[in-house]
């Protein structure tokens, strides 16, 4: 076979992109599949705590309970600071770490909701996730602008709720859940565009191992947080 032949040279530019596309998916589909987990193991144990009189009175009954609250920022931090230096399997294992420590935090929600409006918001927010992400997947518009604006309202989102914590107003809490939940359902086009794009990067298989990994983390947080802000409306209290 002529490798200076036009059509040769077709084949293989061919073949080089259809085992780039095939190892896209299974790298897109291993960052679904850990955040699938993650999801899971967050929910078994909010709901073992949340429904346990024994385990949610002596935590979210007692100065214990902002140990608990403030616990997955500390691991969110962890993982931003050394998510470079830590092997995959160690990145794997705290991600399932986080995910028990969040299903801690997330148990009060079922102290406060009833079970079918949280199961309604669940479906609703894995709907707006799932609609957003494909988006970030498949458009060929480069989203980097908008990532930017998004993060900036992050970023005050963040700020406003802490000075709530004090204040204590409804109105301002309406308007944090409003535009936080326009900001996370953006953050995850945002994320879903650049976990594709780092892909494209050609990082060793341990590199995107953790790539995976922390992909999975970054979409589980805007999942959670929009699942959160959704009950702020959807939920029906106890």
């Amino acid at each position: 076979m002529n490798p200076t032949n036009p059509r040769y040279g077709y084949g293989a530019a061919a073949g080089s992109q259809a085992l780039f596309d095939e190892g896209l998916r299974k790298h897109m589909l291993r960052v679904y599949n850990y955040m699938g987990i993650g999801l899971v193991v967050t929910g078994i144990v909010a709901l073992i705590v949340g429904t346990t009189p024994a385990l949610y009175v002596p935590i979210f009954q007692s100065p214990l309970k902002w140990v608990v609250m403030l616990a997955p920022l500390a691991f969110v931090l962890f993982f931003s600071f050394r998510i470079q230096s830590m092997s995959a399997s160690t990145a794997q294992t705290m991600f399932w770490a986080f995910c028990a420590v969040m299903g801690l935090s997330l148990a009060s929600v079922f102290l406060v909701f009833t079970g079918t409006s949280i199961a309604r918001t669940f479906f609703i927010a894995a709907t707006m996730f799932g609609a957003t992400s494909l988006y970030g997947y498949t458009t060929k518009r480069d989203l980097s602008n908008i990532g930017s604006f998004l993060m900036m309202g992050l970023f005050g989102i963040i700020i406003a709720s802490i000075g709530n914590i004090f204040l204590g107003s409804t109105a301002l809490q309406f308007a944090i859940s409003v535009i936080g939940i326009v900001v996370f359902v953006g953050l995850t086009a945002w994320d879903t565009q650049n976990i594709k794009e780092q892909y494209a990067e050609n990082y060793d298989q341990e590199s995107q191992q953790k790539l995976a990994v922390f992909g999975a983390l970054s979409l589980y947080l805007n999942f959670v947080n929009i699942f959160q802000l959704l009950l702020n409306f959807t939920g029906e209290r106890e």
